[in-house]
């Protein structure tokens, strides 16, 4: 009886001492400092929607046939008016407020056999964005980071598998996403009003960047403050990120559905 208990209480300590070699048990990296936005004016190029189509008038054809009689005195044109051009506002730098934004990532997977929904979540997101209400295509959104630190879920044992085992934040502090291009974007918007467009660039997660394109639906609530929601789905093997094998987790969903909640306020 006592051998079989000293076995497993071996079993115990050398199961105990491989969850902490590969980090489940080991408490992660904290984040180095409050994360701050990148200026936009310092990036060296930000991301400008489309300039709308133009449609430029056909060039005049001379006529064919010569004139067989002088033409009649020609009567003086009225001088052309010129309306004065529509006012098309000035761009206005919006900077992320994290007391007021969220971003989260979501997927599912059983959980000691129960169908189980992980959403970790966390604050820490920054970024700029330059916006002219009155002419959409000045837009550019600069580079938007996330403390991977801080991300956390319902559970501590899952939290530290996921920044120790799977983003490896201790190296790997922040994820990136560098826009590219905008599509879809109106010409204009008012304040109130709710807009749809594709934000596509390059999400760098650890030491991986893939292309991504996240659906943003915004609204200008003032002309200081724009509210908005971000999603993307991404597939964890493209990144790399391969989940522990731990007995009470299984059927880890491929693709993981990320969301940026923002608030931006005009600097």
């Amino acid at each position: 009886m006592k051998k079989n208990y000293a076995q497993l209480l071996l079993l115990v300590l050398v199961a105990l001492m491989a969850l902490s070699a590969c980090g489940l048990l080991q408490e992660p990296e904290e984040a180095s400092s409050t994360i701050e936005a990148i200026p936009l004016a310092t990036q060296a190029a930000g991301v400008a929607a489309t300039e709308p189509a133009t449609t430029e008038a056909a060039e005049p054809t001379a006529a064919a046939v010569e004139p067989t009689a002088a033409p009649a005195e020609a009567t003086p044109a009225p001088e052309p008016t010129v309306e004065a051009a529509a006012p098309t506002g000035t761009a206005l730098v919006f900077t992320i407020d994290q007391s007021a934004s969220q971003v989260r990532f979501q997927l599912d997977e059983e959980l000691r056999g129960q169908p189980t929904t992980v959403v970790g979540t966390t604050d820490q997101v920054a970024g700029q964005l330059s916006v002219n209400l009155a002419d959409l295509s000045q837009t550019q959104v600069g580079i938007i980071q996330i403390n991977a630190r801080t991300l956390a879920t319902d559970n501590n044992f899952r939290n530290r598998a996921i920044q120790n085992e799977i983003l490896n934040t201790g190296d790997f502090e922040f994820i990136t996403f560098t826009p590219t291009g905008i599509e879809g974007l109106p010409a204009s918007a008012t304040v109130g009003e709710a807009i749809s467009f594709s934000l596509v660039g390059d999400l760098t997660i650890r030491d991986i960047t893939q292309p991504a394109t996240f659906t943003v639906e915004a609204t200008a609530v003032s002309e200081t403050q724009i509210v908005g929601t971000a999603t993307a789905v991404v597939n964890r093997t493209d990144f790399g990120l391969q989940i522990p094998s731990v007995p009470s987790v299984a059927n880890v969903e491929e693709q993981v559905e990320l969301y940026i909640d923002f608030t931006a306020n005009a600097s």
